[in-house]
């Protein structure tokens, strides 16, 4: 019984949590299906469920030559 209880708590916290793996991915395994892109993310196409296709947008660095 207490085997039980263990595994329905442990369970039960960890159902919440969300784990990126899981994600939908789109745009060759770039971007992930979300409702909207976040400031650093732009639109790249849509995905199934009228859900947005997300790329993290890669910022420009200082380059030394």
């Amino acid at each position: 019984m207490r085997t039980f209880l263990f595994l329905f708590v442990v369970l039960f916290f960890l159902t919440p949590a969300k784990n990126a793996f899981f994600d939908e991915k789109c745009n060759k395994l770039r971007g992930t299906c979300k409702n909207s892109c976040e400031k650093n993310e732009e639109l790249t196409s849509f995905c199934q469920k009228s859900l947005k296709c997300c790329r993290t947008i890669q910022t420009c660095g200082n380059t030394t030559d």
